[in-house]
């Protein structure tokens, strides 16, 4: 995955930290409507592999997987802990409001796996960039 950005300066090791304008839900602009309420620039730090400058329009290049990795830990993994809550409870023969219940308890529960596995890998698998042009 390849996005725009602007080096704003020089790290040691190579490396350099570099402002990405986030895109909009909306396709928009986030002056006109007003609506966003997030910071539209992330600052990240980057492999400056071309010795980039400050001030300088690069292209910074990441791993697709690990993004797409990313999102399925946040989005589809409760949602299929909250569907298998119900299902379970189902099977058992359960009422429906303990069906409810139990995949609300399978939606916090895959909560906490979620922030534990963040914090136990925050290092190993972290999401990394490359300035290549």
């Amino acid at each position: 995955m390849t996005q725009d950005a602007v080096v704003t300066k020089l790290l040691p090791d190579g490396m350099a930290e570099v402002a990405v304008t986030r895109g909009t839900a909306c396709g928009g602009n986030c002056g006109s409507c007003e609506s966003c309420m997030f910071q539209s620039e992330l600052r990240v730090t980057a492999r400056n592999q071309i010795q980039a400058r400050p001030g300088q329009k690069v292209t910074i290049e990441s791993k697709s997987s690990r993004i797409f990795g990313a999102a399925v830990l946040v989005y589809v993994m409760p949602l299929l802990f909250f569907l298998a809550g119900y299902a379970l409870a189902a099977a058992w023969g359960a009422a429906e409001g303990i069906r409810i219940l139990v995949s609300f308890a399978a939606l916090l529960i895959s909560a906490v796996i979620l922030v534990l596995s963040q914090r136990l890998n925050k290092n190993k698998k972290a999401i990394t960039f490359d300035i290549i042009a």
